[in-house]
């Protein structure tokens, strides 16, 4: 079983389920998986699993009854930032497995913030009784060190996106094209989403758009990764752009976003898989963060934040559009050598998912 947020239109957490299933199924091509959904039918039919709801307790636990291993990940599920209760919830499905008497392992985390004495405590309860824990940034083993979890197997692996492939570009193309974004001109991809209703970084993201228009001749493409809640930040933000922008209004599937990033020249982006979506493509990425996860996973791959969200200034992000788009060919260089290593160590994730279930069976 894998529980996370899946089925609810986010496409980093779609590409996420996407790149666990194909990896599980490469090892194992008889593997049954059951996935816990906000839209259990969305879910069956995008992946070709089994799905149950969220809000199934009796569904749930009648899937646990019959799972050899419950996943809890990928994504950034166990933190109290973007939502207090999310994490209680996400915690009291590791209990539910618990009860059911089938081992845990926390895949490939993101782990915290967690704020509060009692969330704390909680935590640190749920993660020292798990059989296995990968997290996908060094950030995350810190908050497991400050939370006292140390009693499972613990290892820094790296986000299951990244164990996918590069697809080809045409369907990309092809989207592009029919939005007359296509042609001789470079194109930028730029994406945002709402956060704590903000408007400063809206105003700085449109100025950057049409600094980027009049400065190298390039086509800026917004790229939505929450459909459709980006579409409208996207759209709010066109609004106020002096030369003309292109925002994708349709919801697309893991690979054709990474096809459409593939067609791109740099990205700036404030959502993480839209950094991940760059970094699989090979594509020069600048992200704003708004999350120490954007953090996390920018250093680990050698890079660093531009600013911050609620800072952010147009001088600020420029200099790094400039600094990114003259060096283009050594960081598509430099990023190859080091996306095949984070590729090996996504792959981990599975392997050593796959170990704890043969444990069972022995």
């Amino acid at each position: 079983m894998i529980s996370g947020y899946y089925g609810s239109k986010n496409a980093g957490d779609e590409a996420m389920l996407a790149a666990m299933i194909e990896v599980l199924s490469d090892l194992d091509p008889k593997v049954n998986i059951t996935v816990i959904s906000a839209n259990p039918k969305d879910t069956m039919e995008r992946h070709g699993v089994q799905a149950v709801s969220w809000l199934g307790i009796p569904a749930i636990w009648r899937a646990l009854h019959q799972a050899d291993l419950l996943l809890s990940g990928g994504g950034s599920l166990l933190q109290n930032v973007t939502s207090r209760r999310s994490l209680y919830y996400y915690m009291g499905i590791i209990f539910l497995a618990f009860m059911a008497r089938v081992p845990v392992m926390l895949y490939a985390q993101g782990i915290g913030p967690i704020r509060g004495h009692v969330a704390r405590r909680l935590m640190a309860w749920i993660g020292n009784r798990v059989q296995l824990i990968t997290v996908r940034d060094q950030g995350s083993l810190g908050e497991l060190e400050s939370l006292g979890i140390t009693r499972p197997h613990i290892e820094a692996t790296a986000d299951p996106v990244l164990a996918i492939h590069p697809v080809d570009k045409g369907i990309g193309r092809a989207i592009l094209k029919q939005y007359h974004a296509d042609g001789a001109k470079p194109v930028v991809g730029i994406s945002v989403r709402e956060w704590c209703g903000w408007k400063h970084y809206k105003q700085v993201v449109a100025q950057t758009a049409d600094q980027i228009a009049e400065e190298f001749g390039a086509r800026v493409v917004f790229l939505p990764m929450q459909y459709p809640e980006d579409v409208r930040t996207a759209e709010i933000i066109a609004a106020h752009t002096k030369h003309p922008v292109t925002v994708l209004n349709d919801e697309y599937t893991t690979s054709e976003l990474l096809s459409i990033v593939g067609n791109m020249d740099l990205l700036i982006a404030v959502r993480l898989h839209a950094l991940i979506f760059a970094g699989v493509m090979g594509i020069p990425m600048i992200g704003i963060s708004y999350d120490p996860k954007i953090d996390r996973f920018l250093e680990y791959i050698g890079e660093k934040a531009v600013g911050d969200l609620q800072k952010i200034s147009l001088e600020e992000l420029m200099g790094e559009v400039r600094c990114k788009w003259n060096d283009k060919a050594a960081f598509k260089a430099r990023n190859a050598e080091l996306l095949a290593k984070l590729r090996v160590l996504a792959v981990r994730n599975a392997e050593l998912a796959f170990g704890l279930i043969q444990d069972k069976m022995e």
